[in-house]
């Protein structure tokens, strides 16, 4: 799995990854993998994937196929209803999770950053707007908590966005170091 955050503050947007792969016990670290890279550049904005490790050439595949418009809520959730199709016919996605589910699902969660804000995309094509930060990944919730406690008293959003990461490589098994960030200022 993986821990992917997101933090926007003073005029910086951050996103940030840890650079772990797991299947099942087993542990791939940066060391040992040639593209630890969990965050994608498209046009003006970053894309941090996490999920099966299949997400990250799909996605390469698709955004060399694909121009998106990732500059709003309702941009990212048209681009993705786009995607959605090709993944099904081009990339064989099985879209199904739970018999009860409304919608067929992306199998995708992402974060979002680009200079018009940061955002989540979830596995049924949900969008969310974040004004602070967000996590999402197997250590979402110790960045969580960890953003949460030094936001208000921090000016930078790459310190916020690193503490997020340490404190999941810290606390999560699924979460390693070193990580990836990149920072736009806005």
């Amino acid at each position: 799995m993986t821990t992917l955050v997101v933090v926007k503050k003073n005029n910086e947007i951050v996103i940030a990854a840890d650079s772990l792969c797991t299947f099942g016990d087993t542990k791939l670290s940066a060391a040992y993998d040639h593209s630890p890279e969990k965050i994608l550049r498209h046009q003006d904005s970053y894309i941090a994937l996490c999920g099966s490790a299949a997400h990250q050439l799909v996605f390469e595949n698709l955004l060399k196929q694909n121009t998106l418009d990732l500059s709003s809520r309702n941009a990212i959730f048209e681009s993705f209803c786009m995607l959605h199709p090709q993944l099904k016919e081009q990339h064989f996605l099985n879209p199904k999770e739970e018999d009860n589910d409304p919608y067929e699902s992306s199998q995708v969660t992402a974060l979002i950053a680009n200079a018009r804000g940061i955002f989540g995309v979830y596995s049924m094509r949900e969008v969310f707007e974040y004004t602070r930060f967000w996590a999402t990944g197997s250590g979402y919730e110790f960045a969580l908590g960890a953003m949460n406690a030094v936001y208000p008293h921090l000016d930078s959003a790459e310190t916020i966005a690193k503490i997020g990461i340490d404190t999941s490589a810290t606390f999560d098994r699924n979460t390693a170091l070193p990580m990836t960030l990149y920072k736009i200022n806005v």
